[in-house]
């Protein structure tokens, strides 16, 4: 069965199995290097699923840093109508991007 986990990092949760790619906070890290990440919040393989509290003991995953950039650009357009105000700002998110390589649990 294809194991699965629940992980937090950069203050969000995703969900992760071995071999996919997805997009994390900017971590420290440089391009290339091993990452173990070990705030595991479940683990699950086919029908069984063990939640932590909060965490699961002795369970990590490991992930490559693939590459770090930018997400697209969010626009902020703030209007007060008939108040003569207007303000536009742009703002692009840094992110890392992680390949999973193995889930321990």
């Amino acid at each position: 069965m294809n194991m699965y986990a629940v992980i937090k990092t950069g203050g969000k949760q995703y969900k992760v199995a071995a071999g996919e790619k997805i997009k994390v906070e900017l971590l420290d890290v440089e391009v290339g290097a091993e990452v173990t990440i070990d705030q595991v919040l479940a683990i699950g393989s086919g029908d069984g699923l063990t939640v932590g509290a909060p965490l699961v003991a002795g369970a990590t995953v490991s992930a490559k840093v693939v590459s770090h950039g930018k997400h697209d650009k969010v626009r902020i357009f703030k209007m007060r109508r008939r108040k003569h105000y207007k303000k536009s700002q742009g703002h692009r998110q840094n992110f890392t991007e992680l390949e999973i390589s193995a889930v321990n649990g």
